[in-house]
């Protein structure tokens, strides 16, 4: 899940959102997609991915300006190919399309969350970012 100052660093961009990260989070809190439940600012092995819909290994990054500078950009290539590596897709949006198409943006998500399968099930074990495994067959079972 990440060291301590990475859970620390994550709670205080929570506290300290984007304009257009508290835009979107106002469409995604409280199961308000569709019922997908997302998290924000969520630790996902070394790094804080903006949201994250767990249930389908889907990571939402909302970019601003500084996203188009090249070494920003090659930090967000190493980014990605670990989450990928992970089993998380990641969804990039603008914040002008936040701000000037948030149905659009709303309905990328959903086509994207519609296209990836149910991953995990909520059991007591946890797998090295928060994602819960289902738990073994016992024998005999499934047969």
């Amino acid at each position: 899940m990440g060291d301590g100052s990475t859970r620390g660093f994550a709670r205080l961009l929570r506290k300290q959102e984007t304009a257009a990260e508290a835009k979107l989070w106002g469409h995604l809190r409280k199961r308000s997609l569709d019922g997908f439940r997302f998290t924000r600012q969520t630790v996902v092995g070394p790094f804080i991915v903006d949201f994250l819909c767990r249930e389908r290994g889907l990571a939402i990054e909302v970019d601003g300006a500084t996203h188009g500078d090249e070494a920003v950009v090659m930090r967000d290539m190493r980014r990605t190919a670990f989450l990928n590596a992970q089993g998380v897709a990641v969804h990039r949006v603008n914040n002008a399309d936040v701000y000037e198409n948030i149905g659009g943006v709303l309905e990328t998500i959903l086509l994207i969350l519609a296209q990836r399968p149910q991953r995990f099930v909520r059991t007591q074990a946890r797998t090295p970012f928060g994602l819960r495994p289902p738990p073994p067959a016992k024998p005999g079972e499934g047969i």
